[in-house]
């Protein structure tokens, strides 16, 4: 069972919203719909799971700096869980 992670909006406009996550091991973003193309920038390094709408799992090893696309659609609902030993932190920023 995940635990669902510490999230704090930045910043928001008509175009654009941006979310920091502090996740601990094991935890995750819940089960959240997303409504735009979103891009993910971690802070650290880190190893991250990404369930899809459809079950679909997508493991990645993060860098810092380095940053993932996702598209909206598909559902497009997605749950985010950081599979590491470590902390995580990420910014998610949602293109409206």
């Amino acid at each position: 069972m995940t635990t669902t992670a510490r999230a704090s909006i930045r910043h928001e406009d008509d175009r654009t919203r941006m979310t920091r996550w502090d996740f601990e091991p094991g935890q995750s973003t819940g089960r959240l719909v997303h409504a735009y193309d979103y891009v993910v920038v971690p802070v650290g390094n880190g190893r991250t799971r990404v369930i899809g709408a459809g079950g679909t799992v997508t493991v990645s090893e993060l860098r810092a700096g380095e940053s993932y696309a996702r598209p909206a659609g598909g559902g497009g609902e997605r749950e985010v869980v950081n599979a590491g030993s470590a902390p995580l932190v990420f910014v998610e920023i949602e293109l409206k």
